[in-house]
């Protein structure tokens, strides 16, 4: 049951105001105090920890990718002039292993001895409070600055001190009433509406633990509710379950003449969903819809001609158009090119720029020694239109960081002649950011 319940977690983590200026250190204030301004901060350099589970028996190298963004963004930050702050950018990859325990004793760990946690990947970070009470230089239980790329917890999900660039769907104002409200991104459904008239289907979510039916159905009920019709309830199958588990699925898209089908879990999942609806003779589905765990290599490699057709949304340009946006390109060529790229990896790289551009801006109002956690924190809040640029291109749509807010903006791809192509918008380098483009539900999940 234990294994099965990671790999649960795993499988479903595979599976989703007013602007503020980056600063530069040219418009600081003259330095006041130490250079050795908190923890984590000297004279040359800014320690950040990057926590992943990445060592697990379930699942190798599980976030690996989360690991190597976070790398990327120092080795491009420290080629910059000035550096930040005037300093180097120092990672340390704590691995958290799957593990509760592992993932508490990684936060501890950091607040003694780095400034923030940047590209948090730790499926099993279920309590807080040694994040939200850690203490400063001097003392304060101010808290750990978290970037966070994963957050499966409620209680991560809503912690003050962290800010996720791509935010989790619950309102946290929410949390404690019944039913609660989540944001579900639904550009994707209006457009393939527009495109595909009649859609209707099943959806496949992980069936092992509550968590990954609580963080999956809101996705479901948001795309019904943009007018995709469900052909029967939302099926619930096993993140262990095998191809041949995936027959009564198929039978049922079959039975139904569904028109649309997808799961939201690993993308093995909807790679082994795809071969058994093959073997039964499915012909009539028009849309198979993922999200950002089916733009992987390998689902294309072990997809093969099986996943042609496969649609699947992503939030930020994609790496096939590097050419047409320099933060994509600064990305790729600091991870060490398209084969060390993933999703993760992308997330990582967003979330080390957006901790570039907190620290350019409090060094902007308290000067190069004037970089503290309380004062990261205070800047974090205040970012509410974050595109991770670089060079003054960005690979994201206007995100409210700061406000903790889902956002809309996305590009649609599909397998093409086994390749990801995009299909909407139609220009290179672009994001659809509606207004429409998202919703919210309301579900009773307490």
């Amino acid at each position: 049951m234990v294994k099965r319940s990671l790999w649960a977690l795993v499988a479903i983590a595979l599976g989703v105001g007013t602007g503020v200026v980056p600063a530069t250190a040219g418009a600081q204030q003259p330095d006041q105090g130490s250079p050795d301004s908190d923890i984590g901060v000297t004279a040359d350099t800014i320690r950040i920890a990057v926590i992943a589970d990445v060592d697990t028996p379930v699942r190798p190298g599980a976030f690996e990718g989360s690991v190597e963004g976070v790398r990327a963004f120092a080795k491009y930050q420290n080629g910059t002039k000035g550096k930040l702050a005037g300093r180097s950018v120092e990672v340390d990859f704590i691995d958290s292993k799957l593990s509760a325990d592992e993932a508490r004793n990684a936060v501890i760990r950091a607040c003694q001895e780095d400034f923030a946690i940047v590209g948090t990947s730790a499926l099993f970070l279920n309590t807080v409070q040694p994040l939200e009470t850690c203490v400063d230089k001097a003392g304060q239980a101010i808290g750990l600055p978290d970037i966070p790329v994963l957050q499966t917890e409620v209680p991560h999900q809503c912690s003050p001190v962290s800010f996720a660039v791509i935010a989790a769907a619950l309102d946290c104002a929410t949390k404690d009433q019944k039913p609660q409200t989540y944001s579900a991104r639904i550009g994707h459904i209006n457009y393939l509406k527009r495109k595909n008239k009649d859609l209707h289907g099943v959806w496949v979510i992980p069936s092992d633990l509550r968590s990954t039916i609580t963080s999956t159905t809101p996705v479901v009920l948001g795309e019904q509710k943009a007018g995709i019709k469900a052909d029967e309830d939302i099926i619930r199958k096993s993140a262990l379950a095998t191809q041949s588990d995936y027959t009564p699925v198929a039978q049922s898209i079959k039975q139904h003449n569904s028109t649309y089908a997808e799961s939201i879990s690993d993308y093995k999942s909807s790679v082994q969903l795809r071969k058994e609806a093959k073997v039964q003779g499915v012909n009539s589905v028009k849309v198979w819809g993922c999200a950002l765990q089916c733009y992987d290599a390998k689902f294309l490699t072990e997809g093969g001609a099986d996943v042609e057709g496969h649609h699947s949304s992503l939030f930020f340009v994609p790496f096939e158009e590097a050419k047409q946006n320099k933060s994509v390109n600064a990305y790729l060529k600091n991870v060490g090119g398209l084969s060390k790229a993933d999703g993760f990896g992308a997330q990582a790289w967003t979330a080390g720029l957006f901790f570039r551009d907190v620290v350019n801006n409090v060094v902007k109002a308290h000067g190069s020694n004037g970089l503290t956690r309380a004062r990261f924190l205070e800047e974090a809040r205040k970012v509410h239109d974050f595109r991770a640029d670089v060079g003054g291109e960005g690979m994201l749509g206007p995100t409210d960081v700061g406000g903790k807010k889902v956002t809309g903006c996305f590009v649609l791809t599909q397998v093409k002649g086994g390749k990801y192509v995009r299909v909407f918008p139609k220009e290179k380098g672009t994001l659809n950011c509606d207004r429409k483009n998202v919703t919210t539900v309301q579900i009773d999940q307490t």
